[in-house]
C-alpha cells in the first residue's frame, strides 16, 4: 500500500475516537512499527492533532474538534485554495459565507510553520475585489437551490430590448459566469424554449411547487456558446482575416472570447482568423478599433474600408 493511503488508513483509525497503539496500527496495515512512528510524526507536521500517551495504558488519540478541520492539505494545496476563495469573491460568488467559513478552517487547523509558509505564498498574489455586495447573490442562491431541487420558479424579467418586465415561469438548467456577468440557462415555458437569461436583469423571484426534470448530459456552458456564436452555414465561405502588429495586440486577439473560436495561425507578428465575410464586416471593426495604431489590417482589403466607414459614424455622431 502507498504512503498516502497507510496514512489516510492511519488517520481514519484514529478518527472513530478510540485509543489506538502502534503495535495494533502496524498488525492492521501489515507495516513495521517504526513506519507507524515514522507515519504519525508526518502527520502531526501536516497539522493533524494527535495526541500520544505513554504508558501501560499508552495510545494514540485525536483531538475532539479534528472531525472538523481540513484533512491532509499541504502547502501548495492550502494556497490553491485560498487564491481560489480570492478568485470567486472577486466574481461575485453568491455563497461567500460558506466560503469564508472554509477558508477560515483552513487557516484555524495549520500548526505555525504551515501558517508561516501560507502567508508567505499569499503575500504574493492579491485579488481586487468589487466594491460593495452584489444584487444578484440573492437570486443566484435561490436559483442554485431551484436545480438543485429541480423546482421551477416565477421570475420578473427585463430584457435589454423592454422597458416593462415580463413574468415568466422557467426550469434553470445551470448558472454561468461569463465576462463578468452572471447568466442562467432555463427553459422558458413562455416561450416553450431552452434560453439565456442574465441574472442582473432578473428583478423578482418566487420558488413554486413544479418539478421539472433535467435533461441528461446537457451542458449550461456549451449552449451558451453556441448560441453565443454565429453559426457557420458552409465552411467554405469562410475567408482569412489577416492582422499585423505589435505581439501583446495580438495575444489579446487571439484570447478574445470571439477571436480565439475562430483563430487558425499565428506568428510572433501576425495572426489569422478564419471567419465569414458578414462576420468580419460586422463585429471586427469595433474589436479593433480600441487597439488603435498597434494593430494593422493585412487582409481582407474591404475590412479597411468598413473601419474608415465606422470611424466617421463616430465623428458624426459627436459633431451634432
Amino acid at each position: 500500500m502507498a504512503k498516502i493511503d497507510n496514512m489516510m488508513a492511519i488517520l481514519w483509525m484514529l478518527n472513530t475516537g478510540r485509543k489506538i497503539t502502534a503495535k495494533q496500527i502496524s498488525e492492521k496495515l501489515e507495516i513495521n512499527i517504526r513506519t507507524v512512528y515514522r507515519y504519525i510524526d508526518a502527520l502531526s507536521a501536516s497539522g493533524v492533532p494527535i495526541i500520544s500517551e505513554t504508558g501501560h495504558n499508552g495510545g494514540y488519540t485525536l483531538l475532539n474538534n479534528f472531525i472538523e478541520s481540513p484533512l491532509l492539505f499541504d502547502i501548495n494545496e492550502q494556497t490553491a485554495l485560498l487564491h481560489a476563495a480570492d478568485f470567486a469573491k472577486e466574481a461575485g460568488y453568491f455563497l461567500g459565507e460558506a466560503l469564508d467559513s472554509a477558508t477560515s478552517k483552513l487557516k484555524m487547523y495549520s500548526n505555525q510553520e504551515q501558517e508561516r509558509l501560507v502567508k508567505q505564498q499569499l503575500e504574493g498574489l492579491e485579488v481586487i475585489s468589487p466594491i460593495g455586495k452584489s444584487s444578484t447573490e440573492p437570486i443566484l442562491r435561490e436559483l442554485e437551490q431551484s436545480i438543485v431541487n429541480e423546482s421551477s420558479v416565477e421570475i420578473e424579467y427585463r430584457t435589454s430590448r423592454e422597458e416593462q418586465a415580463k413574468r415568466r415561469i422557467v426550469d434553470p438548467y445551470g448558472i454561468i459566469y461569463w465576462n463578468i456577468n452572471w447568466y442562467v440557462i432555463a427553459f422558458c415555458q413562455l416561450r416553450n424554449e431552452i434560453r439565456s437569461f442574465r441574472v442582473g436583469r432578473i428583478i423578482s423571484i418566487i420558488q413554486t411547487e413544479i418539478t421539472f426534470n433535467r435533461p441528461k448530459n446537457f451542458s449550461a456552458s456549451e449552449f451558451f456558446m453556441k448560441n453565443l456564436l454565429p453559426k457557420v452555414e458552409d465552411k467554405q465561405k469562410l475567408i482569412p482575416l489577416v492582422l499585423r502588429g505589435k505581439t501583446s495586440a495580438l495575444d489579446d486577439l487571439c484570447q478574445h472570447w470571439f477571436l480565439g473560436h475562430h483563430f487558425k495561425e499565428r506568428t510572433s507578428k501576425e495572426v489569422i482568423f478564419l471567419l465569414e465575410e458578414d462576420a468580419i464586416h460586422t463585429y471586427v471593426p469595433y474589436l479593433l478599433l480600441p487597439y488603435g495604431k498597434s494593430i494593422q489590417v493585412i487582409e481582407p482589403i474591404s475590412l479597411k474600408q468598413k473601419l474608415i466607414e465606422v470611424l466617421y459614424e463616430l465623428i458624426d455622431f459627436y459633431q451634432v
